[in-house]
């Protein structure tokens, strides 16, 4: 499955996603930006898309909600550790309340891997980042076990974007 991510002014993307209503597409908009997402087997229809291979997926993406991206530079030699480790992850954050998907995003034309999450809202991303179970998932955060010391792996820091969705019937009506 691939990953498609496009950027614009929230009045182009939404034209291009009432012109696609037949795509798996989704449009998400915070303060600095809006983006218009498509999760597909083969190509796009978006013009310059930052590209991705979606190697962990569970749920299904939903237009409404609020989309956290986990944005993390990881080099080549970094690759396989990186993807090992979320394919091999505890899978605690598919049974929090609020939780809709996730996505594991291998970049094809770039280095930044995206986790991306998405929530009922974002007080549902904030209580997941709250329990036992986050705490649970990034125990080994900052030990020497974990993986975010291995500094041969990570060129950049991580960044986190933030997206809040709107519901289909704004999106329809304008």
């Amino acid at each position: 499955m691939n990953f498609f991510i496009t950027s614009g002014t929230y009045d182009f993307l939404l034209k291009k996603y009432n012109e696609h209503t037949d795509a798996k597409v989704f449009i998400a908009q915070n303060a600095e930006r809006t983006l218009l997402m498509q999760e597909a087997e083969g190509e796009t229809f978006f013009e310059e898309p930052r590209k991705y291979e979606v190697i962990d997926a569970h749920g299904e993406l939903e237009q409404r909600g609020f989309f956290v991206f986990n944005n993390i530079p990881v080099t080549d030699e970094g690759r396989p550790v990186f993807e090992y480790r979320f394919k091999n992850r505890a899978r605690m954050i598919e049974e929090e309340p609020g939780f809709i998907s996730i996505r594991v995003l291998r970049p094809l034309d770039s280095d930044t891997y995206v986790i991306l999450t998405q929530w009922e809202d974002a007080d549902a991303f904030h209580n997941w980042q709250d329990s036992k179970a986050y705490a649970k998932a990034h125990e080994k955060r900052g030990t020497e076990e974990g993986v975010d010391a291995k500094k041969d792996l990570f060129p950049r820091a991580s960044y986190v974007t933030k997206y809040s969705a709107p519901d289909k019937e704004q999106l329809t009506n304008g």
